[in-house]
């Protein structure tokens, strides 16, 4: 016989867990909106199957943050064979935009005309360099399709973090400046190189100060395509005390011409960490970059703000 509580044996009864609600609910996970643009990567530099698999971890890590995320690589100097040109992907993306619209409507399917831009280009790159984004411009122009363009990546706090990891990798500091202990070879000065000139420089200086907050020694920036300027910094660090100097560049990776960082390391006399390449904070911070154009939030629903 039973009650209307339960079985009349005694024996226990599994009731349904109660719905978690306020801080300790499980956030439900964001997904794209539907009919959302794709995500373009402006891939700068020459292509190879090490950019590639770059480019695509970064895609991964992006999808990883916003699942069903339409997202392509776009290559400034691609061949359209192995490498998809910029301007291929563009238009190849707006042509699939209006198919799929118009696919839906033989197919007698509700569906809404494509409105707004049919991608969003996000240049792969962590600081301003004028001749690839005036290149990237030109790709966007010549598409003739609605596109937006986003600012690079940036100054930052999570690329101060990719370069205290990057150098705590190659032994050039610490990886937790807390810990109670000493890396013999940790540098006691860093060079922060970049690309593009001047305005490069004055950028890489911001997250440069976010990064000596967090290792406790001076940090400058550098242009590595300027002759003379890493031997200057390097001299001027060297003056002001620091014996021991590391080049942390302040790149992806695909921007950087080749034999420029061994030649501003012969400058500089140093060791280097590597460039930051995927680390996890460059496809956060090129969703970050997607999701600000469409004024979407990528934070899971019902997660804490921070």
């Amino acid at each position: 016989m039973s009650t209307p509580t339960g079985p009349a044996s005694g024996l226990p009864v599994r009731m349904p867990r109660p719905r978690q609600s306020g801080r300790h609910r499980r956030p439900e996970p964001v997904a794209a909106p539907e009919g959302a643009p794709a995500l373009v990567l402006a891939v700068p530099g020459t292509p190879s199957s090490a950019v590639r698999g770059l480019a695509e971890e970064v895609i991964s890590i992006a999808r990883s943050e916003l699942p069903g995320l339409d997202a392509a690589i776009g290559y400034l100097d691609g061949d359209d064979e192995e490498y998809p040109t910029l301007l291929s992907v563009l238009t190849g993306t707006a042509a699939l935009r209006t198919e799929r619209y118009e696919q839906a409507l033989a197919a007698g399917r509700e569906a809404e005309e494509p409105q707004g831009p049919s991608a969003v280009v996000v240049p792969l790159l962590a600081g301003p360099d004028r001749s690839l984004i005036a290149r990237i411009g030109e790709a966007v122009a010549e598409s003739g399709t609605a596109v937006e363009l986003t600012d690079v990546l940036g100054p930052h706090p999570l690329l101060a973090e990719g370069l205290h990891v990057r150098l705590s990798e190659a032994g050039l500091a610490r990886a937790d400046r807390a810990r109670l202990f000493t890396v013999a070879t940790a540098a006691d000065g860093i060079i922060l190189g970049t690309v593009g000139g001047a305005e490069a420089v004055q950028t890489a200086g911001i997250t440069g100060m976010l990064l000596a907050a967090r290792l406790a020694v001076p940090v400058m920036a550098a242009a590595l395509d300027e002759h003379g300027s890493v031997t200057a910094i390097a001299e001027e660090l060297r003056g002001a005390g620091s014996t021991q100097l590391a080049l942390a560049p302040y790149l992806v990776g695909p921007e950087l011409p080749e034999g420029l960082l061994d030649a501003a390391l012969k400058e500089a006399d140093c060791a280097a960490a590597e460039p930051l390449g995927a680390y996890p904070a460059i496809g956060k911070l090129v969703l970050s970059k997607y999701a600000s154009v469409l004024g979407i939030s990528t934070q899971p629903q019902g997660a804490p703000a921070h």
